[in-house]
């Protein structure tokens, strides 16, 4: 075994990563931020190629559907090297819903896992809305039954990658019927009636993919859309939060070793009064707790990873991905804040990675629930549990 616990082929398939980021994403960052997020097609078009000959498409689903069925594990050892890279160059790695084969009938599989798994179709989320942000039970779009048919009304938010999809997972509170007021998610193709683009607004970070405003007027959709089955609809969602959660503990893992390496490096060459900043021990102290942070968030990331793999309890999942998120992207931010610092007034350059990742990442304490919501679901469980019941002890995961 290799540091961290590596085996030979997680580290040929970290190392797999780390030269695709290195050798064909980063190099395009700085063009892509001057091109409010976009690279020329044909190079875009060569990375998703690349990522999906490199087995990193798809990686979190089936081998039967054709993903890559790898271990939790494994998908956060790839998505921290993707979080090494801005501008979102690093969503060429497509990860669709791996909880869906599980519950999606054969047909819906056929029409849009499936096409997902293989780089054919997109989705996107509708879920937050102007009033139903980290409080999702809080959404007023509903779904009525009408014959062999669901009738959706509503408005949605920030629908991530709306303009880079061609289908939508639309979650609503059912509206009659025996199930009222619980949740359902359906699938929605884009070119559905009804669905109305309001706005694409514009964010802090420099993306491709766009966070829009939609408008459901009546869409209808079939009744064989429904995933699962009336009132499952928000445990679809909290596992894709799950899943989200590390994941960007993972990427933001990445983005803080790239900012430790990038400004550590300017700090060596860097000569004022004389002497490599380095050697003022304020910078020094800097670098010093940024390398802390990232090292202290890697540790939970993967130890949860694994404990994942290992099959722990659902609702120990559930608090230790809202552990990871937290600390990792709060560490996050003070990492880019350290090497905005760093680097000066070139620090505060949109053609310099600390500036660009200080906005970047500014999200992750926002997007898939908030810090405060993961110290809510924390508090609640520590409530509940107690701390030796969450964390396990010395003798195992107790």
């Amino acid at each position: 075994m290799t540091p961290l616990g590596l085996s030979q082929e997680d580290r040929e398939i970290q190392e797999r990563t780390r030269r695709f980021v290195d050798e064909e994403l980063i190099p395009w960052e700085v063009r892509a931020e001057e091109h409010d997020g976009t690279i020329p097609r044909e190079v875009r078009d060569a990375h998703v190629r690349q990522a999906r000959e490199l087995g990193l498409s798809s990686m979190n689903m089936p081998e039967e559907l054709g993903g890559g069925g790898f271990s939790m594990f494994r998908q956060v050892l790839v998505s921290e090297q993707i979080g090494r890279v801005t501008n979102a160059l690093g969503w060429c790695v497509h990860t669709p819903p791996a909880w869906a084969p599980a519950v999606c009938t054969p047909e819906q599989i056929e029409h849009w896992i499936g096409p997902a798994v293989r780089g054919e179709r997109h989705e996107c989320y509708a879920i937050s809305e102007e009033g139903a942000g980290s409080d999702v039970d809080a959404i007023e779009s509903t779904a009525t039954r009408d014959g062999g048919f669901y009738v959706l009304r509503g408005t949605k938010m920030h629908v991530t990658s709306y303009n880079t999809a061609d289908w939508i997972f639309f979650q609503a509170k059912l509206a009659g019927g025996e199930h009222e007021g619980e949740h359902a998610l359906f699938f929605v193709d884009k070119d559905t009636p009804g669905v109305r683009l309001v706005r694409e607004p514009r964010y802090s970070h420099t993306y491709p993919d766009t966070h829009a405003l939609l408008e459901f007027e009546d869409v209808r959709v079939p009744a064989a859309n429904l995933v699962g089955a009336e009132g499952d609809g928000m445990s679809f969602t909290h596992e894709w939060f799950r899943y989200e959660r590390l994941m960007i503990a993972a990427r933001c893992c990445g983005a803080m070793e790239r900012l430790v390496d990038e400004a550590t490096a300017f700090a060596k060459e860097r000569v004022q009064f004389g002497q490599p900043i380095i050697e003022f021990q304020a910078i020094a102290h800097m670098l010093a707790d940024s390398l802390t942070d990232l090292w202290a968030s890697r540790l939970m990331t993967y130890e949860l990873a694994r404990g994942i793999d290992a099959g722990i309890d659902v609702k120990i999942q559930h608090v230790r991905c809202s552990m990871a998120k937290l600390f990792a992207s709060e560490a996050a931010g003070r990492v880019a804040d350290r090497a905005v610092q760093i680097f000066g007034g070139r620090g505060y350059m949109r053609e310099n990675v600390a500036e660009r990742f200080f906005r970047e990442l500014r999200v992750d304490r926002i997007w898939e629930g908030t810090s405060e919501i993961q110290r809510n679901i924390v508090a609640d469980q520590l409530a509940k549990r107690g701390a030796r019941h969450l964390l396990g002890d010395a003798s195992g995961d107790g």
